[in-house]
């Protein structure tokens, strides 16, 4: 290993006066659609031709056994600030999600206080992002206002001040006329409405995956069908209103036929999965496992099955990390009563490499579900193109998830203690940020 290597630190000091020379390293690039190993010149975070380079100013890393990647999109992270900043904040977040490889990060609509139903102050939160945290924020706008579900919110003014799209979040709408009328509203501003579906008169006050786990430990139970009822209705007011929309964070399997069976009919519609929905179930909140506690739930065995295979054969578009770190007092409560969430930033890569090494897709497939397929659901594949870096990865790097080693405030994951394999060695990135 050469010294740059034993000391990733060093070559984000150098990325600002030094090019990096990467031989040996396996690029995988979903730009060109390319997977080969080569040797790459890196100014800025950009890619630039070796041939032109004085080379006495070039830092050397000998990247043989290592991945090369762009830096990725997530499609949905809680970063927790503005409110609720004992959680998480943009400094922390943007921090974690940087060394993680993370660069571009779409979140929801439903900070507290809620901020996305105007317009003028998403600039600020923006900039805030990029100035504290170093990582470009997409924001999804309120539906309705103060996503009270009742009345829409100003989606013009939303549109105007760079909201991508617009959801209700987890906030339950006043009745289905509140939905079509605002779906009808975004339609016509060439909004996308993002959905994390969930029927809140079946759901009601449950916190786990309907199944034999949660009826031993007597918890209140979220069964499927309080997501595939919603999809499914959902689905009748897109074909009727002709709006795009976007499904995010399913969980059954059923959910994954019904989004294939809409794809097929030509609906405008994109969907994506958490990363630890493809991996963990609902057996992992034996004993009260409150770190296992997220929403949607982890499920059966044969809806993970299922989410595998709608990322395999495209239908799910995207993985993201469903990123949402809380403080520790949020866990020690009885596990309905305590908050819903996982840490996933620094995890993420190493359940990536997961799914390659266990044949589900290939390396340069798993990259293109968290780059090129996220960056296109929402129109950012201009953006985040001309805005991103390329990250490192050793594939082959075992390593064990302890909270003193994860860069997130929010130390919440049932994988803590976990071994894993994987792991972001550098990033280079424009020294702008």
């Amino acid at each position: 290993m050469s010294e740059v290597q034993a000391n990733p630190s060093k070559v984000s000091q150098n990325q600002a006066s030094q090019i990096v020379k990467i031989e040996n390293v396996r690029v995988l690039n979903p730009f060109t659609n390319t997977d080969q190993v080569q040797t790459v010149y890196l100014d800025q975070g950009r890619l630039v031709d070796g041939q032109a380079i004085d080379q006495s100013q070039i830092t050397q890393i000998d990247g043989k056994g290592y991945w090369l990647m762009p830096t990725m999109l997530d499609l949905c992270a809680r970063l927790r600030e503005p409110g609720q900043q004992q959680h998480g904040t943009l400094k922390s977040e943007g921090l974690a999600a940087r060394k993680n490889g993370i660069l571009h990060i779409v979140t929801p609509p439903d900070s507290k206080p809620i901020v996305q139903d105007n317009g003028a102050l998403l600039a600020g939160l923006r900039e805030k992002a990029l100035r504290d945290g170093g990582i470009y924020l997409h924001i999804i706008g309120a539906q309705t206002q103060g996503l009270n579900g009742q009345q829409p919110a100003n989606m013009a003014g939303l549109r105007k001040g760079g909201c991508i799209a617009v959801s209700n979040a987890n906030a339950a709408f006043a009745n289905d006329d509140v939905v079509i009328r605002t779906m009808e509203y975004a339609a016509g501003l060439g909004l996308k409405v993002v959905f994390y579906a969930e029927e809140p008169e079946i759901a009601k006050d449950g916190c786990v995956h309907e199944g034999f786990v949660a009826s031993r430990q007597g918890l209140p139970m979220i069964p499927p069908i309080a997501e595939t009822i919603a999809i499914s209705k959902y689905l009748h007011m897109i074909e009727a209103t002709g709006v795009e929309a976007h499904f995010g964070l399913l969980s059954c399997g059923e959910s994954v036929q019904l989004i294939a069976n809409a794809k097929a009919k030509g609906l405008p519609v994109t969907a994506d999965v958490a990363m630890h929905h493809l991996h963990l179930t609902d057996a992992i909140i034996d004993g009260f496992n409150s770190l296992a506690h997220v929403r949607p739930p982890l499920r059966s065995e044969q809806d993970r099955q299922a989410l595998r295979e709608g990322v395999r054969s495209g239908v799910i578009d995207a993985i993201c990390t469903h990123h949402e770190p809380l403080s520790s007092s949020a866990k020690m409560a009885p596990f309905a009563e305590t908050e819903s969430g996982f840490s996933a930033f620094d995890s993420f890569v190493s359940l990536g490499v997961q799914l390659v090494d266990e044949g589900l897709l290939t390396p340069l497939q798993w990259v293109q579900s968290v780059t090129t397929n996220a960056a296109q659901v929402f129109h950012l594949t201009e953006k985040w193109q001309t805005q991103s870096g390329w990250v490192l990865v050793n594939p082959n790097q075992s390593w064990v998830m302890e909270a003193s080693s994860m860069y997130s405030q929010g130390k919440n994951t049932p994988l803590i203690n976990a071994q894993l394999k994987g792991k972001v060695v550098d990033c280079f990135m424009a020294d702008t940020l």
